[in-house]
């Protein structure tokens, strides 16, 4: 089989695939119009976010046998036109899991105990205590939306620090040990942490929305390692200066290109997430750690092996 790799990964893919007799080309430069000339050549494709995979690529791929993305997230890919011409879709969450989950816990012990803050002021001379003084997250209620490998991960971790840990899903008959399946009615009348990992498509674009923070019975803190997309930021904002939203950890923003890799505009919110000593912003990296690129490419080719060879 002949596949083609649209972004830069992880070196086992190649070393892998190679030994068990696939051809492999590499094109990270290519444009869109460039692939989409070439791509029937091919019976496979790994990629990450560069390239958007939509009707018109699906369809110039006449000979595409799957696409394997590095990652989780398959919103750049027209699934339901992929399904009907019989791709396989291939996507790894499991590899960066345990990735995205210490990146929460992280994220809240830093906002909860304005470890940040403290921390830049005593740099700068400045010496308090009172002012500083922190929340616990022992005891709290959070809540989870969506309940796959990212949620599960970060609720084991949860439960470890004492959390009660419920969680809302589409899929039924999910609880275990470390957490309790929910309605989102029931969510949103307990939670006092309230943590997204959902993918993004049109039942979950801007599902945090003015209505949805108004119907939290309980001030709260606010994580989001899913989709940018998946919150409307202004009401996220208005929420934080309201107090309703006690604080928010993004990893995500709206305001992102599809290939993650800068930001596409700003505004008045961004800007007051920025400066913002309610908030702490990181670049979508919760699922970038040196570990997760590894198991993220070896869960790749592990399951393109499986699949077809």
């Amino acid at each position: 089989m002949k596949i083609l790799l649209l972004d830069k990964n992880h070196p086992l893919i190649t070393e892998q695939l190679l030994s068990k007799n696939f051809i492999l080309e590499e094109d990270f430069t290519s444009s869109y119009q460039e692939i989409c000339s070439k791509i029937q050549n091919y019976d496979g494709v790994i990629i990450r976010s560069r390239i958007p995979l939509d009707k018109n690529f699906l369809e110039q791929g006449k000979n595409l046998k799957f696409i394997a993305r590095v990652g989780a997230g398959m919103e750049n890919i027209d699934i339901p036109v992929a399904e009907k011409l019989g791709i396989k879709l291939i996507n790894s969450p499991e590899g960066n899991r345990d990735s995205v989950a210490e990146h929460v816990v992280g994220m809240l012990l830093i906002l909860m105990n304005r470890l940040f803050i403290a921390s830049n002021q005593v740099k700068n001379g400045i010496w308090l205590r009172e002012e500083n003084r922190g929340d616990e997250l022992l005891g709290k209620t959070v809540g989870l939306i969506g309940y796959g490998n990212m949620g599960k991960a970060t609720a084991k971790r949860l439960y470890g620090f004492g959390c009660n840990v419920i969680f809302h899903d589409i899929l039924p008959n999910l609880s275990d040990e470390f957490a309790t399946q929910v309605s989102l009615e029931e969510l949103k009348e307990n939670a006092e942490v309230l943590s997204l990992h959902i993918p993004l498509n049109e039942e979950t674009n801007y599902l945090i929305d003015e209505k949805f923070i108004s119907e939290m019975k309980n001030n709260f803190y606010f994580v989001n390692t899913a989709r940018g997309k998946n919150v409307k930021t202004k009401y996220l904002v208005d929420a934080l200066r309201s107090g309703k939203v006690k604080g928010a950890c993004l990893d995500v923003l709206e305001y992102e290109k599809s290939s993650f890799e800068k930001l596409e505009s700003e505004n008045d919110d961004l800007n007051f997430l920025l400066n913002s000593e309610k908030a702490i912003v990181t670049p979508h990296i919760a699922g970038w750690t040196h570990q997760s690129k590894q198991k993220l490419a070896q869960v790749i080719v592990d399951k393109i092996v499986a699949g077809f060879c």
